[in-house]
């Protein structure tokens, strides 16, 4: 079985998954419980953060030494990876190797408001992922300058995820008249990037060609269970039980 967390990034994915089982955004215990429901690939491009407990690197863990293929991109699936790529997690596009390179640090650069799944997680803010790639676009185009490009990107950096769009964006760039705003702004409607999409998208692409077996490779490392992991190990098992699902 293949498993693929994955929401707001990708709200199509269930039409491009094939045999892919696509579940939301992946919160703390999700990975385990799919690990014991005997997937071999799982795949993490969403991921809760906010208001629920993220996934934590210790399932990741355990995912991997139990023969799991994993792989992250594009969100916290990129987070992810980029912390355990050493132990074996596998990243895939831009957003993942910016992180694992260093160019990134920022976990809010990839942060982003959208509506719930009832609404097809509709995208409410502007990841700072995206501007950037966006501005990278529009520079290679020679629709933007450099300066320009820096500016945009000063200003989108210093506005909170949840407020960052397009709009807050030009509306707070100075030194411009209107008619080199408009011309901005008709260059975003043809030419913005959705780098989250599509590093989403390749990892995908990734997951579907991977065999669905649980290789038997020998790690160079070995999986600890800490009282913390039992206690959550616990608490997921009563959540499981009859009469305790919601």
């Amino acid at each position: 079985m293949k498993i693929l967390f994955v929401g707001p990034t990708l709200p199509d994915a269930g039409k491009r998954a094939g045999d892919i089982v696509v579940r939301g955004p992946a919160i703390q215990g999700d990975v385990f419980q799919a690990v014991e429901e005997g997937a071999s690939v799982i795949g993490i491009v969403d991921g809760g953060f906010e208001y629920t407990a993220p996934v934590w690197h210790k399932e990741i863990l355990y995912a991997l030494s139990a023969g799991v293929t994993l792989l992250g991109a594009a969100s916290m699936g990129a987070l992810r990876a980029a912390e355990c790529h050493l132990f074996g997690m596998i990243g895939v596009g831009k957003i993942f190797q910016d992180y694992k390179d260093g160019n990134r640090q920022d976990d809010s650069d990839v942060a982003q408001l959208h509506g719930p799944a009832e609404l097809g997680w509709l995208s409410l803010s502007e990841p700072l992922v995206n501007v950037s790639a966006t501005l990278e676009a529009l520079v290679d185009r020679q629709v933007v300058s450099c300066s320009e490009a820096d500016r945009l990107n000063a200003i989108a950096r210093s506005i909170f995820f949840k407020d960052r769009t397009w709009r807050s964006v030009l509306e707070r760039l100075d030194g411009i008249d209107e008619e080199r705003r408009s011309s901005i702004v008709a260059a975003l409607r043809h030419l913005a990037v959705n780098q989250k999409r599509a590093d989403a998208i390749a990892l995908l692409s990734v997951m579907s060609r991977l065999s669905d077996i649980r290789p038997t490779a020998k790690l160079e490392w070995q999986f600890q269970r800490t009282t913390l992991w039992n206690e959550m190990v616990k608490q997921h098992s009563v959540e499981r039980r009859p009469g305790n699902l919601s």
